[in-house]
């Protein structure tokens, strides 16, 4: 293994990968900030909007691990740390490395200026994988460097894209992501299948998410809620596909209050919403694909159940990989 540019950025992309599909309407960004001896102090990354960016999570562990001082790990607002660091900084990364996988932002909104922050601490060197289009938070890069800092742009910056690519459909029209959970042995049904942190993951994402999209025969057999009840989140809207209408309203989905739900055989309604998940199996797949972006795939190491995606022939391109204690977290597009 080769302890590189490519090395700490690759850290940076991955912990960015573990809060995709978490982070609407912001992106999915991650940070790494390495020593002057190439030691790495800190990886984090964006975990939700309104809450602090990669880079300030990650300047706040790498000075803690400096200092030894955890009265900043106390600190939760974005605001509070940037002006703790601002404070307390006392020139400690002037020697320090910096790789975010988006260019630091260089606006103030619900979080105070990542460039700005940067730019007062005077770190050594930043490297960037993406560029911000975004021109509300853009011209980060130029405002370090005008302080002195080096920039170094494009690294990894392909996989950095990737990461992008869900926030620049919310930007411009609608992300769509189709979730299933299955078996080592290919199967969808027979109750639950993922673990307990898998469906709370899947929570999170029906928290963040204004629509999510089911098949008729899942609502009539499995009567689900579809709310994010794990995590104490809010519940999105839900369109049913189906050719019937008529449905028994004392399914549970049909009890959230304030919700939307709306049962149709397209999925027309998609275009009023901007970060939709799809919840299905193999007829779902098949009906979804011209309007998918991403597929998300849960895969637990077990067998059982009865049916899958039989008869189905696709191949997929992988862009993440994540294992956890239980189950293999895949991300992927449909070639």
């Amino acid at each position: 293994m080769v302890i590189d540019k490519s090395f700490y950025m690759g850290l940076a992309i991955a912990e960015a990968w573990k809060y995709q599909g978490l982070t609407y309407p912001n992106p999915a960004v991650g940070c790494c900030v390495v020593g002057e001896k190439g030691e790495i102090l800190a990886v984090n990354a964006h975990q939700k909007a309104g809450e602090p960016h990669a880079e300030v999570l990650a300047l706040r562990d790498a000075y803690f691990k400096l200092t030894n001082n955890d009265e900043i790990l106390q600190l939760q607002s974005s605001f509070e740390i940037h002006s703790y660091l601002i404070k307390n900084h006392n020139n400690i990364f002037h020697n320090i490395f910096v790789y975010t996988t988006l260019e630091p932002c260089a606006h103030i909104g619900k979080t105070p200026s990542c460039a700005s922050l940067l730019s007062t601490l005077k770190v050594k060197k930043v490297y960037v994988g993406s560029r911000d289009f975004h021109k509300e938070a853009s011209c980060g890069n130029e405002m370090m460097q005008k302080v002195g800092i080096e920039v170094i742009e494009n690294v990894l910056k392909e996989q950095c894209d990737v990461l992008l690519e869900p926030f620049k459909k919310f930007q411009t029209s609608r992300f769509v992501f189709f979730k299933w959970a299955q078996r080592l042995s290919g199967t969808t049904d027979g109750g639950v299948i993922s673990s307990k942190d898998s469906r709370v993951n899947v929570h999170q994402m029906r928290d963040v998410c204004d629509l999510l999209v089911i098949g008729g025969n899942t609502v009539r057999l499995d009567r689900p809620t579809l709310d994010a009840r794990l995590v104490n989140g809010k519940a999105p809207d839900v369109l049913i596909v189906s050719r019937q209408k008529e449905f028994d309203t004392t399914i549970p989905l049909f009890q959230v209050p304030n919700r939307k739900v709306f049962i149709a055989d397209d999925f027309s309604i998609c275009q009023n919403y901007h970060n939709i998940m799809i919840e299905g199996s193999a007829k779902m797949f098949e009906l979804s694909k011209d309007i998918v972006d991403m597929y998300l795939c849960y895969l637990a190491p077990t067998f059982g159940g009865l049916k899958g995606f039989e008869g189905i022939d696709e191949k997929f391109t992988i862009l993440h990989t994540r294992e956890t204690k239980e189950d293999l977290i895949l991300w992927m597009k449909r070639e």
